[in-house]
């Protein structure tokens, strides 16, 4: 086993055997974000090195980081790192673009992002300028039909979602029976059992375009009906009917809260779901692409949708986020729980993420509502503890490891006197026009999205009856 081997598996935290050429940055749980940044630190620790954007991208295999061990000009500087960061497949074989990175499946006109520059814009507009001066309604209507509205359709796409929110009973029903159950589950099933109360087709007839838009807006509407309904019934409440000039933020508070939420409350959850509403091809938004692209129908598609956000690396993080100002406990104690989980090869969660090499441009608008929120409520205390493990985190930003959109989130609905397991279905509530102005996208210029594995399993197997094998 070489140096250089030795090295990737004490800062990945794996046993040497496991250190072999067609390991690669995000094949193993081990060597995540935070891990791929312990690896960079370690080499440029051995190798004297100060490691820029460049070589951060290129070192993603253990070819790669092989190549740049053994290449004295790499080394200083110079030079590639002389091996692609997909891992490899087959030698006679394409290569294998694991989670398919850097893969570019179709254009868009909805989102767009520049990770290195800290980049999110809806249909070309800031999320600066967005979050700063819109609503949510007017962020909804720009990403589900392509323009931001004047005041008559303002208007007109207001009642609109005024008119959907009611839910049907039989749905009201089925959250009563799961009332047990986790937010997102509960989510997830009524979400689904809405595709029961919408229009009804023709058997083997797809959905339309404008049957798709309309069952969009539907569920832009409803999805925060459902997780607002599901919490007042599990916490012994029955759903109160919003007033009929509430604005979308507020309706759903009013629900969830059952009673009118404050000023400060409701610009929070405005800002909110403005910054959640869409970010381009990630995992759920994809997922809806599939279904949809599949002619599933919209319904079908932000069910798969909901279904993919739960997972604890994609939305679900949203939810662990939370439990960090517990671990860590006092702003004192910051420096030496990063240092702990970094000795681990353990994440800390709120930071990282698979687009952004610089900060995301998301958090600074949570953060302010956060100040607001916890100065109305006279504690800051979480607030301190999460902007000093932003610190700790700080020698990390440098190769990509800012906070993320999660950091502040699930403070602020701890401040609203929520349960941390509502962080996901807000974040949902949230990216509900996202992901159906991507599915009508996807829906308007179709095409299956099948994409391939390379077969790496035997060939050839004689088949034998159970009694001889």
């Amino acid at each position: 086993m070489s140096n250089v081997d030795q090295l990737i598996a004490r800062a990945l935290g794996i046993t040497e055997d496991r250190v072999t050429d067609t390991l690669a940055y995000q094949s193993i749980r081990e060597w995540d974000s935070l891990g791929h940044v312990s690896l960079l630190v370690a080499i440029e620790q051995e190798y004297g090195v100060e490691i820029d954007d460049e070589l951060t991208l290129g070192l993603r295999s253990v070819a790669a980081v092989r190549a740049f061990a053994a290449a004295p000009a790499t080394r200083a500087g110079r030079g590639d790192a002389g091996v692609p960061a997909t891992a490899p497949g087959r030698p006679d074989g394409p290569a294998v673009h694991r989670g398919l990175e850097n893969v570019v499946f179709d254009q868009t006109a909805v989102t767009h992002i520049d990770g290195a520059e800290g980049v999110l814009e809806y249909r070309g507009y800031s999320i600066h300028d967005l979050a700063e001066h819109s609503s949510f309604e007017e962020v909804a209507h720009l990403l589900v039909h392509g323009e931001l509205p004047d005041a008559a359709a303002l208007e007109s796409f207001g009642k609109q979602l005024r008119a959907a929110r009611v839910l049907p009973e039989p749905v009201l029903g089925l959250l009563r029976s799961l009332a047990h159950a986790h937010p997102m589950e509960a989510l997830r099933t009524c979400v689904s059992a809405l595709g029961a109360f919408g229009p009804q087709r023709p058997p083997g007839t797809d959905e339309s375009y404008a049957e798709a838009l309309e069952t969009g807006v539907s569920l832009i509407a409803r999805i925060p009906m459902i997780v607002a309904a599901h919490h007042a019934l599990r916490t012994g409440r029955e759903p109160v009917q919003p007033p009929q000039d509430a604005s979308h933020a507020e309706a759903f508070l009013t629900v969830l809260l059952g009673e009118r939420p404050t000023p400060a409350a409701v610009r929070f959850i405005d800002k909110g779901f403005i910054v959640h509403a869409d970010h381009s091809s990630n995992a759920s938004a994809f997922t809806a692409r599939v279904a949809i692209g599949c002619r599933a129908g919209m319904t079908a598609a932000i069910t798969a949708a909901v279904a993919a956000f739960a997972g604890s690396v994609h939305g679900g993080a949203a939810e662990r986020v939370v439990g960090l100002i517990d671990e860590v406990g006092s702003v004192e104690n910051a420096p030496a729980h990063v240092a702990a989980l970094q000795a681990r090869g353990e994440p800390v969660m709120g930071f990282g993420h698979r687009v952004y090499r610089t900060e995301d441009p998301r958090v600074r608008h949570l953060r302010s509502t956060v100040v607001e929120l916890s100065e109305e409520r006279g504690d800051t205390s979480g607030l301190d503890i999460l902007d000093a493990v932003a610190t700790a985190m700080r020698p990390y930003g440098r190769h990509g490891v800012a906070p993320n959109v999660d950091l502040y989130a699930g403070l602020a609905y701890r401040l609203l006197g929520l349960p941390d397991d509502l962080a996901v279905p807000l974040f949902v509530v949230g990216r509900t026009p996202g992901w159906v102005a991507q599915a009508l996208e996807q829906q308007s210029n179709n095409v299956l999205i099948r994409p391939l594995l390379t077969y790496v399993g035997p060939h050839g197997r004689t088949y034998r009856k159970a009694y001889d094998r």
